[in-house]
């Protein structure tokens, strides 16, 4: 190998990567457990779908996109079109750019799955296979290589975002809430009781996701020293501090902090923590939990409000934590940490804060936008929606022919005894 190959930093980048593919179906179940029982297959397969669809899309050219030669600070050159000239002796820092490509793969991919929840019950599954190939090109590559691969972000913000917080989630967040506005609410929204079929795959699925938000964050350090063992601890003290909040709120506001509320806070507290991992100290990590957990359990119920139909409140969790993880490093970054700018609370001005904000709005506005217009297209062209009888019947038989329990009572043949 190379001069400046490290054993230890490319085995922690696999193990990473590998990590942040578990997301994929622990999403999945987080996701299908969250709908109704008609459509759950539906959620499962919109999740796992992403897993080949954008695969093909990276290696074809989203790569290329994202982490190629700059372009103007706007976008990455062909140049590494289907992987051409990725050999397995190039370095990326210390480790072997093949893995450092798989590793990002696996951030575009759960990207991408994250959009599902906000249309569950009522999308159609070939429009949603398109969309997802043409939203990696247009959206989510150009903020990756904004933000990590030395575009304009990177490069004249300077911005501190570890993990994602804008690539991410507020993209998510705000690619989520276009979707949602373009197809529409489901039917009977605020009407009809739209409850969760299944607690425990809920509760399943955000372990898993908890569990590979480690590699997630701490596999973002890019080697396995002191950043990535501060990103570990951080990530676990947010995501148990917005569980707290969640479910304080939960208990002071409804009278019953439930195990939806529990589920739902990790993932805030995770999403919240995602860019400031590597910026803060874990009392910071606390501090930006807690007021996830808190913020996005109030954030939920604007959906009811403002009649927008988010249906797994993407805009929700992942839009409002990512923008408070990515805001409150302005306030809460340590140089101790970060080894260089400090936020207010450490006597580092507004500065930082200032492009902090700037990026987020920059994002979002990008993201609802071109998210806006893709999915537009895909209505006009081949229409987005399922017909009304199809989404009263459920989106498992209608699409898949397939039902997730098969509840028929056993035919029974002769005599018991």
């Amino acid at each position: 190998m190379p001069e400046g190959f490290s054993a230890g930093d490319t085995a922690w980048l696999l193990v990473s990567a590998a990590l942040v593919l578990l997301m994929v179906p622990g999403l999945a179940l987080f996701y299908g457990g969250m709908v109704r029982v008609k459509s759950a297959l539906n959620m499962l397969m919109m999740s796992f779908a992403c897993l080949a669809v954008v695969t093909v899309v990276w290696v074809l050219a989203g790569y290329s996109l994202a982490f190629g030669p700059d372009v103007g600070g706007l976008i990455g050159s062909l140049r590494h079109a289907g992987m051409a000239g990725v050999g397995m002796h190039d370095l990326t820092g210390t480790v072997p750019t093949p893995a450092f490509a798989s590793f990002q793969l696996m951030f575009a991919v759960i990207t991408a799955a994250l959009l599902s929840g906000a249309i569950a019950d009522r999308a159609r599954f070939g429009a949603w296979i398109g969309f997802v190939a043409v939203w990696v090109l247009v959206v989510y590559v150009p903020i990756a290589h904004w933000v990590f691969g030395g575009g304009w972000i990177a490069t004249h913000l300077h911005i501190l975002d570890l993990a994602g917080g804008t690539v991410v989630e507020v993209n998510s967040g705000a690619s989520g809430l276009a979707l949602a506005l373009v197809l529409g609410p489901r039917l009977g929204f605020r009407s009809d009781p739209m409850r969760p079929h299944s607690l425990p795959l809920v509760v399943l699925g955000a372990g898993l996701l908890w569990f590979g938000w480690f590699g997630f964050n701490a596999g973002s350090a890019l080697t396995a020293g002191g950043a990535a063992s501060m990103a570990f601890l951080n990530t676990q003290v947010a995501g148990a501090a917005a569980v707290c909040g969640w479910l304080l709120v939960e208990r002071f506001r409804d009278g019953h902090p439930t195990t939806l509320g529990a589920a739902s806070g990790a993932v805030a507290g995770l999403v919240a923590i995602t860019p400031s991992c590597g910026s803060v100290n874990p009392f910071g990590a606390l501090a930006i939990g807690a007021v996830a957990g808190v913020a996005c359990a109030y954030a939920v119920g604007l959906k009811y409000r403002l009649g927008y139909d988010d249906s797994l409140d993407v805009a929700g969790v992942h839009g409002v934590g990512g923008l408070i993880g990515t805001l409150l490093i302005g306030l809460l970054a340590t140089a101790a940490v970060t080894g260089g700018p400090n936020g207010l609370f450490y006597g580092g001005g507004v500065d930082l804060l200032g492009r902090q904000a700037l990026a987020v709005l920059v994002v979002a506005v990008y993201a609802f936008g071109v998210t806006w217009l893709v999915a537009k297209g895909v209505d006009r062209l081949v229409g987005f929606r399922v017909a009304a009888e199809d989404e009263h019947a459920g989106l498992d038989l209608v699409t898949h022919a397939e039902s997730a329990y098969e509840m028929h009572a056993t035919g029974l043949t002769g005599h018991m005894r």
